[in-house]
Order: structure tokens, then C-alpha cells, then sequence
């Protein structure tokens, strides 16, 4: 069924939903920070906030609008303490240490609104660029939100044109600076990602979809290293011989969450893995050991002798690792 767009006017509003967006998050970074605060404290420093452009003040009404939407939309609930004298405070920030949506918002998000009230320091500290993010992220949430369908023109990297289809919004995964869509076909019901950057348009349907009951994010990416979910390759244990140096690295970035260190020498160390090991796990093996070979496959065996044969071509011939 060909998606029936929305109309200008609604499209129209993006705009305003992405303001909306940053002020929800400004509102939680804050409240966050301080723990327990007044509304009247909290409309002082929206008054002082680069992201008040007008400089109005902040209803008491639209704050608790606010609250509303940001419980409904990330489940983060400002709860309020009338006998300390109404001071508003996150009633589940413990959940905020536990990854996820929440810690990211923070993270992120806080330090973003600190850099923009410091103007002087913007250009003595760097970031690492997600060019794809600004573009579709708030308009993939929303529909996300209101269960409804994108239609998406997207050209991945291996074609020479760009396609458009219909998809249903079932997550969204941030993995090496790049933002991906995890998104079910309305043509034949299978899951896809697809990176943000190689989407060229997007428009919100009036379709509705139902999120599948069957269908968890978390356990979709599972036994991923990073975005490639290849259910053709089994889950295997995977151990890697690491170097003195190069194991401090993977111990303080784990390169999976199943990761755990077997074997610990002054010279090396034995790390263990269980998950698919995808073309993305390969390649990031191959940067870890170049150019001193500080990472060695020891299982499983198929894998050693892909690794060996790469370096063997990469050596003999000069050719690309992947031919």
C-alpha cells in the first residue's frame, strides 16, 4: 500500500519539535545536576540558557507540559517534593547510571549545554562529528513515538542509486559515530538497518504500525559487535591473545559486552568473546594488531587462518584484505 503523506502543515512543524526536543533534554540534564530544585530556580536558569533565544520566562504551565512529555517520551519522571517546598527532582536517576537512552541524554546533552553557556571554551574543546544525527533523529523518534511508518530514500554504499520503501521504526543504535535505523519492511516483514547518512529524504506516514511482540532491541544486537547482524555466521567463542600494552585499552574498552579477561601474564593477556564474528569484528581485529601485532587470534580456528591470510595478501600482494 502506497504510505499517505502527512500533510505540509504537520511536516512543517519539525522545526519546532527539534526545539522542543533540546528543551526537554536541558530540562532533565538540570534537574539531574542539581538534584532537587525550585521551579523558580529552574526559570532562572532558563532565562540564563543559550537555548532561550527570546529570553521569555518559562511557564509554570509549559513546564509541567514538559514534565509530561519527557516522562512519556524517554520515561524519566520529575517527581516534586511538596513538603521540602516543591523542589523537583528525577525520581528514578539511579536508572540514569544504567546505560541506555537516559545516560546518553545526560552525557551527552550535559556537556553540550555547559559548552554553549561558556562561550570562551567552545574552541578549546573538540567533538567527534555524527553529521547524520541533526538531520532525521528527532523526526525517526517521533514517529517512533506515535507508531507510525517512514517512508525512506535510502542508497547504500554498495548501489548506484538510491531506493525508496516504506519501513516501520523499531530503534535506533548509535555505533561508531554514525546513527542507524532499525526498521521493519512493510513489503515483506524483514528487519533492516540502515545508516542514517545514506538516507537522502524522509517523510512521515499517516500508516500506523504495531511494535512486534517478539522484537527487542537489546537482544537483536545482541551477539553483534557493532551494527551488522549476519544470522548466517553462528555465535562462537572467540579468544584473543593481547599484548601487555594493548590490553589496557581493551580492558578499559571492552570490545563486547560478553568480553572477559581468562589469562593475565606480564607479558600478554587472554580475552574471551561470544558473538558473531561479523566483518566489522574483523576489521576492528586488524586496527587493534596493526602495526606491531598486538592482538592474536587463538580460536576459533577458521578465524585464525582468515586472519593469517589476510596479512599473508596484505604482505605478498599488496591486494585489499577483502578480495
Amino acid at each position: 500500500m502506497k504510505p499517505t503523506k502527512r500533510s505540509p502543515g504537520r511536516s512543517s512543524n519539525k522545526g519546532n519539535a527539534a526545539i522542543l526536543f533540546r528543551r526537554y533534554i536541558w530540562l532533565v540534564d538540570l534537574i539531574y545536576r542539581r538534584g532537587r530544585i525550585s521551579f523558580e530556580e529552574i526559570n532562572r536558569c532558563w532565562m540564563r540558557s543559550s537555548d532561550n533565544d527570546l529570553g521569555d520566562e518559562l511557564p509554570l504551565k509549559t513546564f509541567h507540559n514538559h514534565r509530561h512529555a519527557i516522562q512519556e517520551m524517554f520515561q524519566i519522571d520529575i517527581g516534586c517534593d511538596r513538603r521540602a517546598g516543591y523542589l523537583y527532582y528525577i525520581e528514578n536517576a539511579d536508572d540514569m547510571e544504567q546505560g541506555g537512552v537516559r545516560q546518553w541524554l545526560v552525557n551527552t546533552f550535559a556537556v553540550n549545554n555547559l559548552i554553549s553557556e561558556s562561550h570562551r571554551l567552545k574552541r578549546r574543546i573538540l567533538f567527534e562529528e555524527i553529521p547524520s544525527g541533526q538531520r532525521f533523529l528527532t523526526q525517526i523518534i517521533e514517529a517512533m513515538r506515535d507508531s507510525l511508518t517512514l517512508e525512506i530514500t535510502h542508497q547504500s554504499f554498495w548501489s548506484d542509486k538510491p531506493a525508496t520503501f516504506e519501513v516501520e521504526p523499531l530503534c535506533v543504535k548509535v555505533f561508531r559515530q554514525r546513527w542507524y535505523l532499525v526498521g521493519r519492511s512493510t513489503y515483506d516483514g524483514k528487519i533492516r538497518v540502515y545508516g542514517l547518512d545514506r538516507i537522502h529524504k524522509m517523510l512521515t506516514t499517516d500508516n500506523r504500525f504495531g511494535m512486534p511482540a517478539d522484537f527487542d532491541p537489546q537482544g537483536y544486537f545482541h551477539d553483534a559487535f557493532g551494527v551488522i547482524v549476519d544470522e548466517d555466521l553462528k555465535v562462537e567463542t572467540v579468544r584473543l591473545k593481547v599484548d601487555y600494552n594493548q590490553s589496557k585499552f581493551m580492558r578499559s574498552l571492552p570490545l563486547h559486552h560478553s568480553q572477559r579477561e581468562v589469562e593475565t601474564t606480564e607479558y600478554y593477556s587472554v580475552f574471551e568473546l561470544r558473538l558473531r564474528p561479523t566483518v566489522d569484528f574483523v576489521q576492528e581485529l586488524l586496527s587493534q594488531s596493526y602495526p606491531n601485532d598486538a592482538v592474536e587470534v587463538l580460536e576459533p580456528d577458521w578465524l585464525v587462518g582468515y586472519i593469517h591470510g589476510i596479512g599473508e595478501r596484505l604482505r605478498d600482494t599488496n591486494k585489499p584484505w577483502w578480495t
